[in-house]
């Protein structure tokens, strides 16, 4: 079994924090101006020219509602990011030009009638695509998103990481038998000594590492988020590479994730996001090739993709790679279409027929 392709949502409780204002050449005897007094949030993110102060997406709070609606489709703004750039032809998405698909009546958990399209952009989405038998059914667009506009994939990108692994094994550059601290001796000593890389597609690497999303105490938050670059902690980003322990997410992985001492590896399914990002490591390292070129070279450029894509990094410029992949709403469609017949898409096989097989095979699903 491999890591399954997942779409998820990640929604993170931030830290709360108040902010002052530094008044240049003012003397110390002088009185501060007041601190302005506005709403916490506004009701629409960035508005006005400069954005209100409530309206404003900031690192700290790009995962809230609402500025998490325009943070998803620009999140080059609050992150840090480097492009995967677009290569060759523009592969065609064959489907009808209208679609009544999105006009289609369901009953809600309410009892109220609502078309497929209002269903989906009442409980915020922000683009759908539908694809059947080879064909785009169905696309939409919500919420100021659209066709030429990048969205987050957050832990799709976990699906896009396992993919580009099988071209790995199929090289013979890599035994799922082994332990990623062969490969990686800087994970010597750390929870992911003991496991196989097998486990680790699996989820199934019992660590000492639990990922809460509700608790902004746990150390998902306090380290695992802000080493990706993708969280807010007061000074984080002013930190430098020769006064931090924890400088990236390499960091993280092979210095604070140690193994539960109560649980063996391959004894159950526990998901966890770093597992991924010893992934997108073991594929830099086997490649060497930085992540993103990898994945430009072997999958991004032969999809025949219409845009360029983005993935979030960390302060060492190291890829996000459990969940910091943006694309257009189409090209991760041809991404899908591509998983959807074995590996192959725009004429050419891209991922190797036998690994997608094998990730989407749940007959040896762990519990």
């Amino acid at each position: 079994m491999r890591i399954k392709a997942v779409v998820s949502i990640l929604t993170l409780v931030s830290l709360g924090f108040t902010s002052y204002l530094a008044i240049a050449n003012q003397t110390p005897a002088s009185k501060p101006p007041p601190i302005p007094q506005v709403p916490l949030v506004s009701e629409q993110p960035m508005q006005g020219v400069p954005p209100a102060r409530n309206s404003q997406v900031t690192m700290h709070n790009f995962r809230d509602y609402p500025l998490n609606q325009w943070a998803f489709q620009n999140i080059g703004a609050p992150l840090n990011t480097v492009v995967i750039p677009r290569q060759g032809n523009i592969a065609d998405l064959p489907g009808p030009s209208q679609s009544q698909l999105g006009d289609k009546l369901f009953t809600t958990a309410t009892g109220q009638q609502q078309s497929f399209d209002q269903i989906f952009e009442s409980n915020y989405g922000d683009g759908v695509a539908i694809i059947k038998g080879g064909q785009l059914l169905h696309e939409r667009y919500f919420h100021s998103f659209n066709a030429h506009a990048q969205h987050i994939w957050f832990s799709m990108s976990k699906s896009l990481a396992s993919s580009a692994f099988g071209l790995l094994v199929e090289q013979g550059k890599v035994s799922l038998d082994k332990s990623p601290a062969d490969y990686i001796p800087e994970l010597k000593g750390s929870g992911f000594e003991r496991v196989t890389i097998q486990q680790l597609l699996d989820h199934a690497t019992s660590l000492d590492f639990k990922e809460t999303y509700t608790d902004i105490t746990s150390d998902f938050a306090l380290y695992y988020v802000p080493a990706l670059n993708m969280g807010w902690l007061p000074g984080a980003r002013d930190v430098q590479p020769n006064n931090s322990e924890i400088y990236g997410v390499h960091d993280f992985l092979s210095r604070f994730i140690k193994a539960d001492p109560k649980r063996e590896p391959g004894d159950n399914f526990d998901y966890n996001s770093s597992n991924a990002d010893v992934l997108g490591w073991l594929i830099a390292r086997l490649s060497g090739q930085p992540f993103q070129d990898f994945i430009q070279q072997n999958i991004w450029a032969k999809l025949g993709a219409e845009h360029d894509a983005t993935i979030a990094v960390d302060r060492a410029y190291m890829p996000a790679v459990t969940g910091g992949m943006n694309s257009t709403l189409r090209d991760a469609a041809r991404f899908g279409m591509m998983i959807r017949d074995s590996g192959k898409f725009n004429g050419q096989q891209i991922i190797p027929r036998k690994w997608v097989e094998a990730t989407l095979d749940v007959s040896d699903q762990l519990k």
